[in-house]
């Protein structure tokens, strides 16, 4: 037999706060058509003045953990992607798990937009080398904290929001129907640090702003990304024609579609949010998840592709079935 992390449960966290591209003209010289024909976007949500990271996390996993009907003392171990951590420490993960109560460990994974595939990924691993038997993976960003908002190229693109899976270890046969993560690819190369960072930190006393070469980290993601889920699905002994459903990170429209056709496979195949979310980093994915199975759109046994890339440059994929 071979050990499975399975998915039990999905839930999300959206603030209250709906930002229309329509608003976001009054800010910057912009307009709802610009922003719709170059990204998709068409409202986004901001977390509200002292909502934190770790509150819109808390949130997203007691919506999963009800979802998979388990309490969250039984949870062995707390992972959050995170980019904007509510302090520098502790992390977000400890602040979620005292928010809810939860027991085990926990701890941050940074990888900016593919933050929740590497956290997805290293969930897997604790569950597979026996560290814990449920753990809690969680994307949570507040992103309208790093924009500038006098940079109509980047501030027009991320929101806020937040998504949770409940993992938990069961046993499979070791073939490609087995539910749960069946395969991963992760890659990074820090020789494009400058396409997408944030110019503040600890070296510069400052929180920074967002900074981006959107033409160039295009240009690299549909190549990566198309490049990173099919060598996850031949580690998995899959291919793209097995696929139900691709659940992308959802950074611009344009991307997922460039990724889907290089996949061979049709948008209605694709889980799309961007319209809605905006672009909300490491929490795109497991929103778009959670989403995606509100809508009865992912179903169980449908086979899952995610992928992402984001600042480092790192990028990856997970192959999942669900």
């Amino acid at each position: 037999m071979t050990l499975r992390a399975v998915v039990k449960g999905v839930g999300h966290y959206l603030p209250a706060r709906v930002v229309p591209n329509s608003e976001l003209e009054t800010l910057v010289e912009t307009s709802d058509e610009w922003i719709k024909s170059r990204s998709g976007i068409e409202r986004r949500h901001f977390a509200a003045e002292g909502e934190t990271t770790s509150d819109l996390g808390a949130h997203a996993a007691r919506a999963a953990l009800e979802n998979a009907g388990i309490e969250a003392s039984t949870i062995d171990a707390i992972i959050v992607a995170t980019s904007t951590a509510d302090l520098t420490f502790p992390s977000a993960a400890t602040m979620v798990q005292a928010k809810i109560g939860a027991g085990g460990f926990a701890f941050d994974v940074q990888a900016v937009c593919a933050g929740f595939v590497f956290a997805l990924t290293t969930a897997n691993a604790l569950i597979l080398s026996g560290q814990a038997r449920r753990v809690l993976v969680i994307g949570a960003e507040t992103f309208s904290k790093l924009m500038d908002w006098k940079d109509r190229t980047t501030c027009v693109l991320f929101g806020d929001g937040a998504g949770a899976l409940v993992l938990e270890a069961e046993e499979g046969t070791g073939a490609s129907t087995d539910r749960g993560i069946l395969s991963a690819d992760l890659h990074s190369d820090g020789q494009f640090k400058d396409l997408l960072y944030v110019d503040g930190g600890v070296s510069t006393g400052t929180t920074g702003h967002l900074r981006m070469q959107g033409k160039e980290v295009f240009r690299h993601a549909v190549e990566k990304l198309a490049s990173t889920a099919h060598a996850a699905l031949e580690k998995a002994g899959l291919t793209s024609g097995d696929v139900d459903w691709i659940v992308p990170h959802q950074a611009n429209i344009r991307i997922i579609e460039g990724t889907a056709k290089k996949m061979q496979l049709p948008m209605e195949q694709v889980v799309v949010t961007v319209q809605d979310h905006g672009n909300t980093s490491a929490a795109s994915i497991p929103l778009a998840l959670s989403v995606g199975v509100q809508r009865g759109q992912i179903k169980r046994g449908d086979l899952l592709v995610t992928e992402a890339i984001g600042g480092g440059l790192a990028w990856g994929s997970v192959v999942l079935r669900w």
